[in-house]
Parts: C-alpha cells; structure tokens; sequence
C-alpha cells in the first residue's frame, strides 16, 4: 500500500484503474480489503481509491485529535482530485455523508451502503450487541469480542453461519479484531461529524441495504433515501450489513451504471 504521512501517523492507501475517481470508504469493523471483490470491474472505467481510515488495516491509529473529513479531504489533495464520487460502507457511509456535507463541492455523485443515522434511537438487539461486545473487551477477551462482531455484522440476526460464503469470516476476522484493539485510542481522538440536513445534499444519490440485515439499519436506509432528494433506495436480498462482502456482483451491477451518470 501507499503512505500519506503527517503529524499523527499515516494514512494507507491504494489507487486502481483510469478514469473518473471513486473512492471507496469501508466499514467500521473492516478495511480496504472489504471492497476487492468489486473493485476490478470498477477499475475499467474508475481511477478506484481505497484507504484505511486512522486505526483500522494498515494506517495508524492517531496521535491526536483528527477528523475523518479533514482526512479524506487531505488524501484528495495529495492525489490532485478535485472532485470525486463516493461510495461508503455502514461508518464509511456516514464517513462519505458528513464529507458531502462539509465539502459539497468536491463531490460528484454519494452511494451509501447500510450508514448509520446520528442520535439513532436504537432497538434492544443493537444495545445487546454493545453491552456483549463492551463485556468482552472489559475482560479482556478480544477474541470473544470478535465473534460477537462477527455475529452481528456478517452473519446477522436474520441467518446462520450455513448460510454465510465460505472463508468470508476467516477473511474479515483480522480487521474486526485491529478496529477493536484501537477502538479507545480512535473514540478518544474523533471530533466527529457534522449535524447538517441530509435534505441539502444535491448530487445524485443512491442508498442500498442488505434484507438480512439488522433491522434498526433498514430503517435508517429507508430515512436516508426519505431524507436526500432524489435518491434510490435498492435492496439486496441475500446480503446482510457488508454488502459488498455478501453480494458483491449484485452491488457491482447496481454501482457501475449509478457512477456513470
């Protein structure tokens, strides 16, 4: 991987393809890798970017206080794109909205992939979820704190680990368990995002959500594609949270005509 370098640490990054830019911003228990499925076909017609977000793959946790905007804004500049189109998984989702937001002008078309929603009131399967992940990582058992991730985000509520491609959990273990162990140092250092209207972003905009997913992140897609004029709202029936892990030709065939706008 490249390296952007600067006073709290390192950013990682790759660069694939020619053409327009895309960048592709991954979820919060994964890293750049989570997108190689779908990165060939893009990369025909995409200059495809991928980075790891400060503590997660292979860029450093921060040093300081750090925002993921500036960040993303700092690695455009570095590559000299003055405009891009986004695509954001889940954290990366909200990642590439608050972007959109701060730098409107910069941005081309947003694809948002299972996102959070700020100040969510959320169910009591996800506050389960963190008062088990939480448990684990007060006793030290990061390996119980993986599983519980794993359970969640790949397998989800709604299947079982039959059901799931094989290899896919050996796969993403390695970047669940690096997002957990940097998970204080990230949380401490975060400033943040924004709070602005999602009804002021005024690119093209498409939002997808896996059926088998938590409900409280169908929801929340359902108010992004109600919330962001003009967008597309598209399901994916056999994926769960990380669609691009679980359906990734599915979600090839759905970017690759929504970026050639």
């Amino acid at each position: 991987m490249l390296i952007l370098a600067d006073d709290l640490g390192h950013l990682s990054y790759t660069v694939t393809g020619e053409g327009p830019p895309v960048v592709l911003v991954h979820a919060g228990v994964a890293d750049h890798r989570m997108w190689d499925a779908v990165v060939p076909a893009l990369a025909e017609r995409h200059t495809v970017v991928r980075y790891d977000l400060r503590g997660f793959g292979e860029s450093a946790p921060p040093a300081g206080p750090f925002s993921e905007t500036d960040d993303l804004c700092r690695l455009l500049d570095h590559l000299g794109h003055a405009r891009v189109r986004l695509v954001g998984a889940s954290w990366g989702g909200r990642v590439a909205v608050d972007f959109t937001l701060t730098h409107p002008e910069r941005v081309e078309s947003l694809a948002l992939l299972a996102p959070p929603w700020p100040g969510y009131d959320w169910s009591a399967d996800m506050i389960a979820y963190d008062e088990a992940e939480t448990a684990a990582l007060a006793a030290g058992d990061l390996d119980t704190a993986v599983r519980v991730n794993l359970d969640m985000w790949l397998r989800g509520p709604a299947r079982s680990w039959e059901d799931v491609a094989p290899g896919l959990a050996e796969r993403l273990r390695p970047s669940v368990r690096t997002s957990l162990v940097h998970q204080d140092t990230v949380g401490a250092h975060s400033r943040g995002g924004t709070n602005r209207d999602v009804a002021t972003i005024g690119v093209p905009a498409l939002v997808g959500i896996g059926r088998l997913d938590v409900a409280d992140f169908q929801d929340i897609a359902r108010r992004y594609a109600a919330g962001i004029p003009g967008a597309d709202l598209v399901e994916f029936p056999t994926a769960a949270h990380l669609v691009a892990l679980d359906a990734p030709a599915e979600l090839t065939a759905v970017l690759v005509p929504f970026l050639a706008r």
